[in-house]
């Protein structure tokens, strides 16, 4: 089993910047991958970023491209975000599994997600 702990998220300007951070704890050499996802009432929950177990590989989602940055310690995971946008507005969740990919299926453990709210 793995448990990835999530702290509090929060309230920032659009225009600001974020970092999210993940520790994972408990067998976490069953899960090599880990990644981001977010979700609004209103949409599914949505592919942000991953990245492998060396860290030597990452994707990002199209609407964070260039605005955010994952990056993993051990067995912690960060995700800052600059430029934020209203629409960035979600709860966030980190996820653990054994592929680096954007399908939020092949991931086993998942966070209990932290709400990040951008004011305009």
């Amino acid at each position: 089993q793995v448990q990835l702990g999530e702290p509090g998220g929060g309230l920032v300007q659009a225009g600001g910047s974020l970092r999210h951070s993940c520790a994972a704890s408990g067998r976490t050499d069953s899960s090599s991958a880990m990644g981001w996802f977010r979700q609004t009432p209103a949409k599914e929950r949505e592919f942000v970023a991953a990245i492998s177990w060396s860290g030597s590989r990452t994707y990002y989602a199209d609407s964070v491209k260039g605005r955010a940055t994952i990056s993993r310690d051990n067995a912690t995971l960060y995700l800052r975000m600059n430029s934020l946008k209203p629409e960035d507005t979600a709860v966030y969740y980190c996820a653990a599994g054994p592929r680096c990919t954007y399908y939020n299926t092949a991931y086993d453990y998942w966070g209990q997600g932290t709400q990040v709210t951008v004011s305009s």
